[in-house]
């Protein structure tokens, strides 16, 4: 190797050897491409190299985190370690959803200066095999699982207590959940205790084939014979 190019070398050694940010004036909101060209056109610019080809890959991002709050496992805050990380991925390091956590997700993204509420059923999406619902999540996105709904039954039960509400639920299935009526019990006049919009508490009959709601109380009385 000649003279020039044992210099040329050893000034782009030297140069490597420079913070980046300080050297080339690389910034947030820069992209890998992006920064490719600004080297580029900096070695060209300083007669370090006369034809610079640049490659970058993203190992490692530790300045970006999302938020996820509720019922997961470990509520915290992680990195965008990877480039691409999406809501699973991100639900996935929080331990997933908890026992008590809604089928539901949240999510509070912020894109262009605009902040927007998203609502995301993760069983559905497998389901169904669409994932498009599985976005990409950016730098201070917050994910949200809100406790799953629940209804009460209290009287003669096997199990009286708090259940959790699955879709589509029906008086005899939230009986079956409590290990149904005692043996002094009665399916017959069964009653719902409900919350109605204007909050007061209304008593429903109740039919087995009727559907529970969230936050209903079902009463099963002792049968009189």
């Amino acid at each position: 190797m000649g003279d020039d190019g044992e210099r040329g070398l050893a000034g782009a050694l030297q140069f490597a050897q420079h913070p980046l940010e300080q050297l080339l004036g690389l910034g947030p909101g820069l992209t890998p491409a992006g920064a490719e060209a600004r080297i580029a056109e900096r070695l060209r610019a300083g007669k370090f190299l006369l034809k610079p080809q640049v490659s970058l890959n993203v190992i490692r991002v530790r300045s970006r985190q999302v938020s996820v709050l509720g019922q997961v496992a470990r509520p915290g805050r992680y990195a965008l370690e990877d480039a691409s990380s999406n809501v699973i991925d991100i639900l996935a390091l929080a331990g997933g959803i908890g026992a008590t956590g809604d089928d539901t997700v949240t999510v509070m993204v912020t894109r262009n200066g605009k902040t927007a509420k998203l609502e995301i059923n993760v069983p559905s999406m497998y389901r169904t095999g669409d994932l498009s619902r599985n976005i990409q999540v950016e730098n201070g996105d917050t994910i949200f699982v809100q406790r799953a709904p629940v209804f009460y039954i209290y009287g003669e039960v096997q199990r009286p207590g708090a259940f959790r509400l699955e879709p589509a639920m029906t008086v005899m299935q939230a009986l079956s959940l409590g290990g149904g009526v005692t043996q002094r019990g009665t399916d017959r006049g069964l009653k719902i205790h409900r919350r109605m919009p204007d909050g007061a508490i209304a008593k429903l009959d109740a039919q087995l084939t009727d559907p529970v709601r969230p936050d209903d109380v079902i009463y099963v009385r002792e049968s009189l014979f």
